[in-house]
């Protein structure tokens, strides 16, 4: 991580809350002295008293660390805003139904932006019974693959993960209209509406 928590940011968080140096030093069982050092700049608290200080200052560890409060824009969950995150290293994929600040093996990840699904991207989509079955025209293979297929509707996320060794294809249960989505390894989100 390259930010650590500031003495500035403690010092206004203390001060929000109403807490003197010596109440916020006995919420968190450190001296006075320590909680005077953190925010004159002259120490750090230790790793260890991060959770508690996050806790007693009332925010999170990550705002703690960075500094700037978050204030949650999305409390709806509205599925539309949501957001696919992909790791560079290990090809872990997180969902969230907003943006947010996401790290996987030491790296930050952006939210990934979703392009039309056309060319060697497209999407095709067909009825099978009661399911979608979806597929693409893609390569295969353990460096260039298809990682995942989802499909978002307004009330669900439906995602099906995929292997080099296997076919780009899924099928999905049909429930209501909405969004698919295929992640290429090399060139990025793309989406078609279903």
């Amino acid at each position: 991580m390259t930010n650590y928590v500031t003495g500035g940011a403690i010092k206004r968080l203390r001060e929000k809350k109403g807490y003197t140096q010596k109440q916020l030093a006995a919420l968190i069982l450190v001296s006075d002295k320590a909680v005077s050092k953190w925010e004159s700049g002259r120490g750090l608290p230790d790793v260890s008293l991060l959770e508690p200080l996050a806790k007693a200052l009332g925010v999170s560890v990550a705002e703690l660390l960075s500094g700037a409060c978050v204030v949650n824009q999305n409390r709806c969950g509205n599925i539309r805003k949501s957001r696919f995150y992909v790791c560079p290293v290990c090809g872990n994929v997180l969902y969230a139904l907003g943006e947010g600040a996401f790290s996987c093996c030491g790296v930050t990840l952006p939210p990934l932006e979703a392009e039309q699904a056309d060319g060697e991207h497209e999407l095709r989509a067909e009825q099978v019974e009661n399911e979608y079955f979806v597929s693409m025209r893609h390569p295969m293979e353990k460096t260039h693959y298809i990682s995942f297929f989802a499909f978002v509707t307004a009330d669900k996320i439906t995602l099906v993960k995929l292997y080099p060794e296997q076919a780009a294809e899924a099928r999905f249960p049909i429930c209501g209209h909405g969004v698919l989505y295929a992640y290429c390894n090399r060139h990025g989100l793309f989406s078609a509406k279903l």
